[in-house]
């Protein structure tokens, strides 16, 4: 196995094994909808194997972020084929990333109370329209409502196939409303969705399975970041994570979904290798959160055969045309960590590329 060769997932042909991680850059018009400069964004970035868009939000009450992208309403599907196209055009390969915030959001920002599995604010501060401001304490979703959240995450899925996206990511990692239901520590609620692993995993389960049943999962991936403990979404005791997890990817996986993507920064752990087995489909691995995937930890991965393809965050992000440099051995252009989360081209578009072939 090595990072050049092709691999298929899904219904996708990817030319090499590189994936470009969902990364959050706040660059949508306010009402959600893609912007010029994102279309630039994401065609630069076409020639990794698979690109995964940043978070999108699949309700109004999902969004976190300031100046988020969602995959609502009509505009925003239009905004996004205008990206979908673009990708296309320049031979790559797009999957949207639904991303429902849960806890860690503010009615600044949404216009909506924040939703989790249990009514307990997430500690620190927000980053709303208005400055920091503290994270509020959340609606405790009842089973009754837990339905509807599902089909919000199945509609806006159809919606990213309307904008022409090849496939979707459910993200049930980083303490968003997903991982929020699979933690103890975030999850203390004592009906069917709460208490026992199988109980905690249920409602990402229904979710995932409102997706499959909406675009097929052949078109359906999600992303997991066991014990990753951020957020306060706290996975700290080994043997209620595994039971946890194996109780999810047993789930999903009879459904033959596209990928199972997953971040944690020991690639070789038993852990991490267990859920590959019970998935037994192609698994994207990501172990670079805290230190930046190099070349030869990306090669190292594969050579090792601990994953079938590379999630890499900051090296996509400042090279436009990552999987020439990786190939070529060329050096890198840093990443420029203070237009992370700015609104312009800057640190964003304007990183070079290599000179053409002549």
């Amino acid at each position: 196995m090595n990072l050049f060769t092709p691999l298929t997932v899904g219904t996708m042909e990817l030319p090499n094994r590189l994936v470009m991680a969902p990364l959050t850059r706040m660059r949508a018009n306010l009402d959600g909808v893609p912007t010029d400069i994102m279309v630039d964004y994401y065609r630069q970035r076409a020639s990794l194997g698979l690109i995964v868009s940043e978070g999108i939000y699949p309700s109004f009450t999902g969004q976190g972020n300031t100046r988020m992208p969602g995959l609502v309403t009509e505009e925003h599907v239009a905004g996004w084929k205008r990206v979908t196209d673009a990708v296309h055009e320049a031979g790559g390969r797009i999957v949207a990333q639904l991303m429902h915030s849960g806890r860690v959001g503010h009615e600044n920002v949404s216009g909506r109370q924040p939703v989790a599995p249990s009514a307990i604010a997430l500690s620190g501060e927000a980053h709303t329209y208005d400055g920091k401001q503290p994270y509020p304490v959340p609606h405790a979703l009842t089973e009754a409502e837990l339905p509807g959240v599902a089909q919000e995450f199945a509609a806006a899925a159809a919606n990213a196939i309307k904008a022409g996206f090849d496939g979707v990511e459910l993200h049930g990692a980083n303490g968003y409303l997903l991982q929020e239901f699979l933690s103890p520590v975030s999850n203390t609620r004592t009906d069917n969705y709460g208490g026992s692993p199988e109980n905690r995993a249920r409602f990402v389960l229904e979710a995932f399975r409102a997706v499959v049943d909406a675009v097929g999962a052949e078109r359906t991936g999600i992303r997991i970041s066991p014990e990753h403990n951020i957020q306060d979404v706290l996975e700290t005791d080994r043997d209620d994570v595994l039971a946890t997890y194996t109780a999810l990817v047993d789930g999903i996986a009879p459904l033959k979904p596209a990928y199972l993507s997953i971040l944690h920064k020991d690639p070789a752990d038993d852990l991490v290798q267990e859920l590959r087995r019970r998935f037994a489909g192609p698994v994207l691995l990501n172990t670079g959160f805290g230190v930046e995937t190099t070349r030869e930890s990306a090669l190292a991965l594969l050579d090792e055969d601990l994953a079938d393809a590379v999630v890499v965050g900051r090296p996509a992000l400042a090279n436009p045309d990552l999987a020439r440099r990786w190939q070529e051995g060329a050096d890198l252009n840093a990443p420029d960590y203070s237009t992370f989360y700015t609104d312009g081209a800057a640190g964003y578009t304007d990183y070079p590329e290599l000179a053409p072939v002549s």
